[in-house]
């Protein structure tokens, strides 16, 4: 195998797929990316058994080869080399990569690539596409809702589904910690319609918002019973969908919350954010006193002191007094759009609704916190 390529389109295909690759790996080739030069194009792949990403890009191409080589090296040499290098790959026998510019060289240790699994065999009945813009949306509104906890497992991944709205269907992406709830929708896709809710793991989803950051086209997507792949330009991932059933989302959504706040959503930013600093850094636990025309924030820690911050507010409803924990808070209003963020809220007990002026498809909920 040899190849000429220029850095800058190296790296690019690398830093994608290093993220693919686990740090640690009982199994030696999953360390490896799989390098195949032909046909005037450069295939690199990864996988970690649970997802697999496949990229596809263009350069010289002096003698077609196939090769595995340690993933997160090959990356760390390639970023240190000088910006603007042409890089030559070289592999003679598969045993060795020989990495050489002007004046540099490197020789990495090679697998055999007969060891790497086959991660394009699947098959997928069902696809349709979705802009690169809409789905970034989706994913930034609601990945940060995902949980990290592995006893539930089936909430380590975003929920897609179609849905009925009115008198409308529509595409629409959930995500909750069973603290928080992000609820998007968008239109429907061609070819989605009556489309089954699957979870989507969290780390795809990482995956696949660092490749459509670049991106500005359509992204294609293509659904089996068990995985799903996403296809842009040159670039496919594919992932095992997460099994077992998502939450019944919309039995947690209050329909009945009346009480009313609407504030600048860059001063309750703020407000929170030097409140929260003297909150425990465990619960990040911040309070709500609200009444006519005004929002008081405080927080109090046995062991640093308190704060408090009085803001004015539009506000309907009877006082009330609620906790809620900072950081989510701020999560959720630092997605908001709009000037303004309105709360609709019932009792210190029950969730808090959250809605975007400038987003009309989007709703958050936040559980309360006993203070």
């Amino acid at each position: 195998m040899k190849a000429i390529i220029e850095k800058k389109k190296l790296m690019q295909a690398l830093t994608h797929l290093h993220g693919v690759v686990e740090k640690r790996n009982t199994i030696p080739i999953l360390a490896n990316v799989l390098i195949e030069a032909k046909d005037n194009f450069l295939s690199l792949a990864a996988t970690d058994m649970e997802i697999a990403e496949l990229q596809k890009v263009s350069c010289e191409i002096e003698q077609n080869g196939i090769i595995t080589t340690p993933a997160h090296v090959l990356h760390d040499i390639v970023r240190k080399l000088p910006e603007n290098a042409l890089i030559e790959l070289e592999s003679s026998e598969g045993k060795k990569l020989e990495i050489k510019t002007d004046k540099i060289s490197f020789s990495l240790m090679c697998l055999n690539p007969k060891d790497f699994p086959d991660i394009h065999s699947a098959n997928f009945p069902d696809s349709f596409e979705i802009g690169a813009d809409k789905l970034s949306r989706l994913i930034d509104k609601t990945l940060f809702s995902v949980s990290t906890e592995e006893t539930r497992y089936y909430l380590n991944g975003i929920y897609i589904h179609s849905v009925k709205e009115e008198n409308d269907e529509r595409f629409r992406v959930v995500a909750t910690d069973g603290h928080r709830l992000s609820r998007l929708s968008t239109e429907l896709p061609l070819n989605a319609k009556n489309l089954e809710g699957v979870i989507i793991p969290r780390k795809t989803v990482i995956e696949l918002r660092k490749i459509i950051d670049s991106k500005q086209n359509t992204v294609k997507i293509q659904l089996s019973k068990n995985k799903i792949r996403f296809v842009i330009d040159n670039i496919s991932l594919t992932s095992k969908l997460l099994d077992g059933a998502f939450p019944d989302y919309e039995k947690v959504i209050p329909t009945n919350n009346t009480k009313e706040l609407i504030i600048d959503n860059k001063e309750f930013i703020d407000a929170v954010d030097r409140v929260s600093t003297v909150s425990s850094d465990r619960t990040r636990a911040i309070k709500f006193e609200l009444s006519d025309k005004q929002l008081i924030i405080s927080a109090e820690n046995p062991d640093q002191g308190s704060a408090k911050e009085y803001l004015n507010v539009h506000y309907t409803g009877d006082k009330l007094e609620i906790g809620f924990n900072s950081r989510y808070l701020l999560d959720i209003a630092k997605q908001i759009s709009g000037a303004q963020v309105k709360f609709l809220l019932s009792d210190k007990l029950s969730p808090t609704l959250i809605f975007d002026d400038d987003d009309k498809q989007a709703l958050y909920l936040l559980m309360p916190m006993h203070i």
